[in-house]
C-alpha cells in the first residue's frame, strides 16, 4: 500500500472472526426442547404408577381423584328367626336346675326347645367358660350366630351331626342368659346389612 498508511514488519494483525449468533440460538432452542421432553416423560411416569385413569372435569382441565366410600349392601346369608331354631340345653356344671331354667327362658324368647338335661361325659364338668354352642357346620354363620346373641362369651363349635338342632352346654361361669335388651341389640347388629366399598369422585 502506498500513500500515508504503510504496513511494516513481518507480522500482520489478527482479525477476530464475527460472532455466530445463529449457533447460540440453536443451542437455546435445543435445550428448551430437551427440558420439555423430560417434563413430559415425568408426567407419563406419574400416570403409569398412579393408574393413569384420573378423570378430568370437562372444560376446566382439573383432575378428579377417585376415593372409596362405604355403601350399604344386602346380607349374603339370611338368618333364621328363633322360632325356626331348636335348642337342646345341657348342664355341664355341678349346680342343679340350670338346664331347665335356661330352657324355659329360651322358650320365652321364641326358641324351640328339644332335649333338656345333664351334659354327656364328653362335656360334663369340662366346660370352664360360660357355655358352648354346638351345631352342624352349615349352621356356623346362621343359627349358631343367632343363638350366640343370647349368651355372651360362649364358645362356638361345629360337628358332623346330620340334623339342624343346636346344643347349648352350660359351663362353670354361666350365671344366666344375656339380658333381653342386650340380646336384642346383638341380634340387630347381626342382621344389619354390611357396608361395601364403592368408588367416589372428589375434585
Amino acid at each position: 500500500m502506498g500513500g500515508q498508511y504503510r504496513i511494516t514488519g513481518g507480522k500482520y494483525p489478527r482479525m477476530r472472526p464475527p460472532r455466530r449468533h445463529g449457533r447460540a440460538v440453536a443451542v437455546v432452542a435445543a435445550s428448551t426442547a430437551v427440558l420439555g421432553l423430560v417434563g413430559w416423560g415425568t408426567v407419563q411416569l406419574i400416570d403409569v404408577f398412579t393408574g393413569g385413569d384420573t378423570p378430568t372435569v370437562a372444560g376446566s382441565g382439573k383432575k378428579c381423584r377417585t376415593r372409596t366410600a362405604a355403601a350399604p349392601a344386602a346380607r349374603v346369608e339370611s338368618l333364621p328367626g328363633p322360632g325356626r331354631i331348636t335348642v337342646n340345653v345341657y348342664n355341664a356344671t355341678k349346680r342343679t336346675g340350670l338346664a331347665k331354667a335356661t330352657a324355659d327362658e329360651l322358650k320365652k324368647r321364641g326358641f324351640r326347645i328339644g332335649d333338656v338335661g345333664n351334659a354327656s361325659p364328653e362335656f360334663d364338668k369340662k366346660v370352664k367358660g360360660t357355655g358352648m354352642l354346638l351345631g352342624p357346620a352349615a349352621a356356623r354363620n346362621t343359627s349358631l350366630r343367632v343363638l350366640g346373641t343370647q349368651l355372651g362369651g360362649a364358645e362356638l363349635r361345629t360337628d358332623g351331626r346330620k340334623g339342624a338342632d343346636l346344643d347349648l352346654v352350660l359351663g362353670d361361669r354361666f350365671t344366666g342368659l344375656a339380658k333381653q335388651e342386650a340380646a336384642d341389640r346383638a341380634m340387630t347388629a347381626l342382621t344389619a346389612p354390611q357396608p361395601t366399598a364403592s368408588p367416589k369422585k372428589s375434585c
